[in-house]
């Protein structure tokens, strides 16, 4: 894994580059927030295909551990993907409950979420 740095707007980014998984349980995902967070980055940006399926299936609760914690240690979150792939009823009103707020966003692209931090 390597992580691409980007400033915009006085604010640390962090897009993290892999085409392999990063986040595969709850563990990887504090542990990544835990890494970015001392290395003083603000957002972390996240591929759909660097996170284990699981975390998409709201019912074994690995998303809400792991998106709490972002939200304590008030690190954004930009997850990028295809989101219309995903069925499930609960899933698609997370992500649009989500992206009402800054700190968990579900983005189609990286530039879609650049944009977010460019305004």
């Amino acid at each position: 894994m390597n992580i691409e740095v980007h400033h915009i707007n006085d604010t640390s980014i962090a897009e993290l580059v892999s085409d392999a998984v990063i986040v595969s349980n709850t563990e990887d995902g504090l542990d990544l927030l835990g890494n970015v967070y001392y290395a003083g980055f603000d957002i972390v940006i996240l591929s759909e295909k660097q996170i284990a399926p699981e975390f998409f299936d709201l019912k074994n609760g690995m998303a809400g551990e792991i998106l709490q914690k972002f939200s304590n240690y008030r690190v954004r979150l930009v997850i990028v993907g295809d989101w219309v792939k995903y069925p499930s009823k609960s899933l698609q009103e997370f992500i649009y409950e989500s992206n009402k707020g800054r700190q968990v966003n579900f983005v189609r692209s990286l530039s879609e979420g650049f944009e977010m931090f460019s305004k």
